[in-house]
Parts: C-alpha cells; structure tokens; sequence
C-alpha cells in the first residue's frame, strides 16, 4: 500500500519506517528485502488499525496510508470523533516528502496559484508524516473557510478533537484545517530525528 505512494522517494519511506521501528537497515534510498519485509510489517499494521477503527472515504484513506502509524491511529480516532458534524469532514492531505512540500511552497510564488503555505521542505511537520489537514464539505461542496461560517466551522470541529492531538488554529499564524501529533520537539529537531530514523513520536 504505501509501496505505491512513496514509490518516487524510497529514501523518504525508508526514514519514516525506520524511525517508526520498521526498519533497522542503512538508509540508502534502495528498495531490497530489508525495505520490502518492513513495508509488510507497516502495512499489516495499518489494516489492523482500518479493522480496529473504522475506514472512510477513499481521499481520508488515501492520506492516513501515508502517516506514522501512530499518526494513522490518531486520524482515525479523530475521524470516528467527528463524525456526526454537521458537515462531511475528509482527510485531504497527510504526509509530504520535501520535493512535494518545495513543489507546494512555490505555488503564488513561483508557480501560479494562491501562497498555502510558508514552510519549504523539511519545515512542515507534514514531512515527518505526523501532521494531515482536513477539508469539510456541505453537499459535496468544498468549505474552504474564507468565509465567515465556513471558518467558524473549522473551529468549531477544533474542539471536537482528541485532547492529545494538536491544532494548527493554537498558532500565532492560525492554519484551521491542520492538526498534527505533538512530539516536545522543535520542527528542526523533528527533522534531525527523522534523517536519522529515530523515533520522534
């Protein structure tokens, strides 16, 4: 399953199967047994957690495959949470790999579209596979929340979250449909911890 995501960037799903106890080979970007056994390994895990916890919609399922497995135990008890709001809450975005995250970071800079975003890769919590954003829809419309309801929406969902789970509107620069695991780490800290495959959740 997340074979297939990371394909372009094994290097990537080697440190976060390494850093989630995985993998226990150098990490060298190169897809052997070592990297096959503990894709098996994670994605057995990850189809307990779907039987333990509930599926949900393909796009939600699509971004948990790409978490932490932690961070995939939590999305779904926030999901199972969150169900009877009175919109459709998905999952529309869960773990990025730096090039993604540069890719993102110059959109309404360098590349048309509007500014999303302020972190480059290696700066986002998104990178460590610890961070997802959700997108609320009303009759299959999505909420972006540049309205006023629509962001009151955003924050009302907030307070419906696990306790231990944090969310990005607590910012000095509030992000309403972010939230993420926290880890007592500055993000530079996070990322040392996830090149070198060591635990940081």
């Amino acid at each position: 399953m997340s074979a297939s995501i990371f394909h372009d960037d094994i290097l990537f799903y080697q440190r976060l199967l390494k850093c989630s106890g995985y993998y226990n080979d150098i990490l060298d970007g190169r897809w052997g047994k070592n990297t096959d056994d503990a894709d098996k390994a994670f994605t057995t895990d990850a189809a307990r957690l779907q039987t333990a916890l509930g599926t949900f919609d393909s796009r939600s399922e699509k971004c948990i495959a790409t978490l932490h497995i932690k961070a995939q135990e939590m999305a779904r008890k926030f999901l199972q949470t969150v169900a009877g709001f009175e919109v459709t809450v998905r999952i529309i975005s869960g773990a990025r790999s730096y090039a993604e995250q540069d890719a993102l970071f110059a959109q309404g800079r360098t590349k048309p579209g509007k500014i999303v975003t302020h972190a480059r890769g290696g700066e986002s919590n998104h990178n460590f596979a610890i961070a997802w954003d959700v997108g609320l829809f009303d009759g299959g419309e999505y909420l972006d929340g540049d309205t006023a309801r629509e962001d009151a929406l955003y924050v009302k969902l907030s307070k419906m979250r696990p306790a231990d789970l944090e969310w990005g509107g607590d910012w000095s620069d509030p992000d309403h449909p972010h939230y993420q695991l926290p880890t007592g780490l500055r993000i530079s800290e996070v990322r040392n911890h996830f090149e070198g495959g060591q635990a940081y959740v």
